[in-house]
């Protein structure tokens, strides 16, 4: 396995001493390093398994645990992306990012994506993977269109309020939880965000160019125009799907952006004339 130095350094200091706690049945990687595309930036996605008996004892002591297998510089839980067995922290120096996730031994086989087995203490690791097939990711184009054009009118309402910071975000929410997903899938990879999309998807990503803006209203709207004509081009190119398509709520909400934009327009030309009087 093909890795840079400081994070195989890693492995080979806290490997060894995961396995001297007999309660763990095995440890896997994930993540960029184990599809083989890692580089120096890449983050160390491991996986533990605990023995099923043992494991609300271990995760009462997680960070203990992680704290004698390497140098704990910081770490907390995993609730804000909707896994609590999850510990994300930085070890070192040199700072490395270390995802470190707990999971039943029973549960390990629960996938998305292959693990690379680091050490299988008992072989039934290997054993579970071999018999519970992969689970496709998820990728569901019905959920975004019911709620895609609601998102627009929301936009529409912080950019009217003149709230630019929260359109900004709400741009960024858009790119990271429908376009560069869309943008994915077109290309054939699997949707994770905007991660990696200049590689997977380089022309999708150019075009996402059109969606960003500065702290400038007239940009914003825009942003949010060009946003919604990507989600219905890149939406009816995704095939395999059969979507109910909102195009009521599309209609109505694509009027009231265009009002807002209008009327936000309008207000920026009177303050202008305004100070030139």
């Amino acid at each position: 396995m093909d890795i840079p130095t400081l994070h195989g350094n890693f492995l080979d200091e806290a490997l060894p001493r995961v396995r001297q706690d007999g309660r763990f049945a095995g440890v896997a990687l994930t993540g960029s390093i184990a599809a083989g595309d890692c580089d120096e930036y890449a983050d160390v996605d491991l996986v533990l398994a605990v023995d099923d008996a043992a494991y609300d004892a271990v995760m009462r002591e997680r960070l203990a645990l992680i704290g004698s297998w390497t140098s704990l510089v910081a770490g907390f839980t995993g609730e804000h992306v909707g896994e609590p067995r999850l510990i994300v922290t930085l070890v070192g120096p040199p700072l490395l990012h270390v995802d470190f996730k707990f999971v039943r031994a029973s549960d390990f086989a629960e996938r998305t994506a292959d693990p690379e087995i680091l050490w299988d203490r008992d072989g039934l690791l290997a054993e579970s993977l071999a018999e519970r097939p992969l689970a496709a990711a998820e990728f569901d184009l019905q959920w975004i269109e019911d709620r895609f054009w609601v998102w627009v009118h929301y936009g529409a309402t912080k950019l009217g309020r003149g709230e630019l910071f929260e359109t900004i975000g709400f741009l960024s929410h858009l790119r990271d939880t429908v376009l560069g997903p869309l943008a994915a899938r077109r290309a054939g990879a699997d949707p994770r965000g905007v991660r990696r999309l200049e590689t997977v998807a380089p022309e999708a990503a150019h075009a996402l160019r059109a969606t960003l803006c500065g702290y400038d209203h007239r940009e914003a709207g825009q942003a949010i125009l060009a946003a919604a004509e990507l989600y219905r081009r890149w939406s009816e190119e995704v095939g395999g799907t059969t979507v109910e398509r909102r195009h009521r709520a599309e209609k109505l909400a694509l009027q009231y952006l265009h009002e807002v934009i209008e009327e936000v327009s309008e207000e920026r030309w009177e303050c202008t004339s305004s100070r030139q009087e």
